[in-house]
């Protein structure tokens, strides 16, 4: 690494030291207490994983360049500074090994947001070129091609022409005035396009106008999980531009968590100005068309299921009782995990960790975590609302060799729904 690029990664920490960031760490009683939060300590053992030490260059450069003592020690030459080999040693433990899921700021006695200042370090390593090389492809991919995948608009248009085959529904493409605009991401597009198929049945049921977008159908927020404002910022410009151009009321987040409380809470505050749309995730709106009596099921499943509460849905978005409302439009057999909903283990593939090679043997590793908690319910089922969770959790059971269903939610209600004979004959 050069000594410029040294100094541009310490001066992007510099940058992210905020009011907050100099409240937590000031505050901070070195209890240790986030450590249990955090399956990549619990499962390893190894201290260099407790949350608050992945912090550590950005605590360095907190306390050098904004507190009395921290100036003094750099006086008398007693500051330890931050260096290249320091930074090249943390990317494991702010990337590899941490999925910003906000479990250990949850558990935090003093209330110190550690995902939040996890992000902040975050950018200090992309302008010191210290970020992973499998999610910098991803953010690459994401602002040139549009998914970080490199699914492109044409894919899209081939998956459509095969639900509308197979279905008989109409997907609409950039209809303008439409109450919703859908997005996806790519795994939604190239893994589980029966999501896709899914809404086109729940929305022609609950009688809703509904698009996708051409030039903003990816929801996925690359920029986010690498820690780039500037590239964040794009990909939600780029959703916002498609939405007012189509002038559509409402937005909707496909099943991702990251994707959700990207658009949703940071999107507003990353282009710098009020959204004219309202944002929803995918389950929101299923739930206010339940509570409307739009969409009815049948047929419910006695098979023991449970719910896997993405991290940044649940956690983040305070998304909880919903889902809930809708597991019990399926299922007359429900059985919570332990420590569901705001307290649910983390997948351990979110953050950008599971599309960084770099991290595979320690996600494969932590995921027993999950493991257990799923295999303690008992169930016949996994349900979950997050494309990226789906493909981890099936991932690891493979792996654990555990042979377990996985489904997400949206798609086990179109499963269920009622259709009026109307409808029936239209299909037929």
């Amino acid at each position: 690494m050069s000594e410029a690029t040294l100094e541009r990664g310490i001066n992007a920490l510099k940058e992210q030291i905020d009011a907050p960031v100099a409240a937590f760490f000031s505050s901070c009683v070195s209890c240790g207490m986030c450590a249990e939060a955090c399956l990549f300590y619990t499962e390893t053992g190894d201290p260099k994983y407790t949350p608050i030490y992945k912090l550590e260059p950005l605590r360095r450069v907190w306390e050098s360049e904004y507190t009395l003592i921290g100036k003094i020690k750099k006086a008398l030459g007693l500051h330890k500074p931050v260096t290249d080999e320091m930074l090249e040693e943390w990317q494991e433990l702010l990337y590899d090994s941490c999925t910003m899921c906000a479990r250990c700021s949850m558990i935090c006695p003093v209330g110190n947001d550690i995902a939040y200042m996890v992000r902040k370090t975050r950018e200090g390593m992309v302008a010191s070129g210290n970020a992973p090389e499998g999610v910098k492809g991803a953010s690459m991919r994401a602002v040139t091609i549009g998914s970080p995948m490199g699914v492109k608009l044409s894919a899209l248009e081939a998956q459509i022409k095969h639900i509308e085959a197979d279905t008989g529904l109409k997907i609409p493409m950039d209809a303008e005035g439409a109450d919703y605009l859908v997005l996806l991401s790519s795994m939604e597009i190239m893994n589980f396009p029966e999501y896709l198929e899914g809404l086109a049945k729940i929305f022609k049921q609950a009688g809703i106008s509904w698009t996708l977008c051409s030039t903003a159908f990816e929801a996925t927020n690359s920029g986010i999980q690498i820690g780039s404002t500037d590239i964040a910022r794009i990909l939600v410009q780029r959703i916002v531009d498609g939405a007012e151009r189509l002038k559509v009321k409402n937005v909707i987040s496909p099943e991702c968590g990251h994707a959700y409380t990207a658009i949703r809470w940071d999107g507003p505050n990353l282009i710098g100005r009020p959204f004219t749309f309202r944002v929803l995730h995918i389950l929101e709106l299923l739930d206010e068309l339940r509570a409307a009596g739009k969409i009815k099921t049948k047929d419910l499943e006695t098979d023991c299921y449970t719910f896997h509460d993405p991290c940044s849905l649940a956690r983040k978005g305070g998304v909880i009782e919903g889902p809930r409302r809708l597991m019990n439009m399926v299922t007359t057999n429900f059985a919570e995990m332990k420590d569901h909903g705001k307290m649910n283990w983390c997948c351990g593939g979110g953050g950008g960790v599971s599309s960084n090679e770099d991290a595979e043997e320690l996600r494969i590793k932590v995921f027993k975590k999950k493991k257990d908690q799923i295999e303690e319910t008992g169930a016949d089922v996994l349900v979950t609302a997050c494309a990226n969770c789906r493909l981890v959790i099936e991932e690891g059971l493979e792996e654990y060799k555990v042979e377990l269903p996985v489904i997400g939610l949206s798609e086990l209600i179109a499963d269920h729904l009622v259709v009026d004979e109307a409808q029936a004959e239209e299909k037929g």
